[in-house]
Formats: C-alpha cells, structure tokens, sequence
C-alpha cells in the first residue's frame, strides 16, 4: 500500500481542496517554509510500507534556510536549534552516539516518519499556519498507520503530541511518551528517557531491523 492509496480517501475532498488553496495562496503572498516542494517530504522519504517509528513535531522552524519538511530536522547550512541540540544530547547519553549531521533524512530512510501536525508556517512566526486545517489530514495520516500497521512505535514528545496518544491502539503498537526536548521542558524528563534504545529495543523484539541513529 502507498501513501497515494492511503490517502486518497481525504485528498479527494473539498477539505483538502481549501486547505491546499489556503497554502498555494500564503506561499504566493508571504514567505513560507519549508519551500514549497518539501511540504510533502516526510512522506516522500518514508514509504507507507517502510513507517516502524513516528516523531510527531507540532510546525516547521520558521527562519529562514532551517525547515526541510522533517520535525526537528535542519539543513546542514544553519545552526542546530535548541530542541535538536537536545535531542543528540540525549542521543549520546542513551547510546553512545556523536551526531552531528543536522538533517535527518537518514532517519526517515530507515523508516522513521518526522511528521509536524502542521506542515507549514509563516517566515519569523511560529504556529501562523496551524488554523489552515493541516492537523486534520496529519491525523488523518496517524490514524491510518495506527489502524492499518502493527509494531509501530509512535514517539510523543511534550503535551502537543501527546494529544495524538487517542488516534493509537496502544495494544498493537508501542507508545513513547516524555517531556519535549525543548530548553524550557528538557530537564522536566526528556533528557534521561532513552527513546533510542527503548525504540530499537522494541523493534527488535518484534524481529524487526533497529534504526541506525
């Protein structure tokens, strides 16, 4: 099954239609990110078939040359923002590893979806876009892989993504849930909740192959 079969059932709707209008107008009028072509891009590198984790972000950085249509994720050229600075910090200390590589793709490569609940934003304004509609399609897409997939581990980062913890059957899949990695919640339990290992450790047990971080 592709992501074109699972959800032709809400991109052919009127929903849909005004959403993408919406977003085709504040592209051509205001600058936008992540670049138009990268809106789609977590799907476009995480094949339906290939999602064994999802990391649900809530919107795309908002300056300039950061979004690349993966949560967390930058591009190589600017600085690593704050919450992924802590997610590596994190990363080293639950298994070891020095990254330092800012985009995420290898990630997404082996099955890792990096979802925001809102795909776009507004240049220099966090969470301009997320009364667009985007939230009903990205749950949308949630809902799908949780009803139509087994052994997925949903990774629910700080009480926005929690809020996803109702479209997941937790008897069929496994849930994550801590503090988000931001500077402002990262000592209220992120840092020390090893989701690394407790990912792989799971996919493991399910004779599935453990992401390369």
């Amino acid at each position: 099954m592709t992501w074109t079969e699972v959800l032709a059932p809400i991109k052919n709707t009127p929903y849909f239609e005004t959403l993408w209008e919406n977003v085709k107008q504040n592209y051509a009028t205001s600058k936008c990110f992540p670049p138009k072509g990268q809106i789609f891009r977590a799907l476009e590198l995480t094949p339906f078939e290939e999602v064994k984790v999802v990391i649900i972000g809530q919107d795309p950085y908002h300056n300039d040359g950061q979004a690349n249509g993966l949560c967390f994720s930058v591009s190589e050229n600017v600085s690593a923002p704050p919450s992924l600075k802590n997610i590596f910090t994190e990363l080293k200390d639950d298994l070891g590893i020095e990254r330092t590589k800012k985009e995420l793709d290898d990630w997404a490569k082996q099955g890792v979806l990096l979802l925001n609940a809102t795909l776009t934003v507004k240049a220099h304004s966090p969470n301009s876009h997320k009364d667009l509609g985007w939230e009903q399609f990205t749950d949308f897409i949630i809902g799908q892989i949780a009803a139509r997939k087994e052994h997925v581990v949903f990774v629910l980062w700080g009480a926005f993504a929690q809020k996803k913890e109702t479209l997941i059957d937790a008897s069929r899949h496994y849930v994550i849930k801590s503090a988000h990695p931001s500077p402002f919640s990262v000592y209220r339990g992120f840092y020390g909740s090893k989701p690394f290992s407790k990912i792989n450790a799971y996919l493991e047990s399910k004779d599935l192959a453990p992401i390369s971080w």
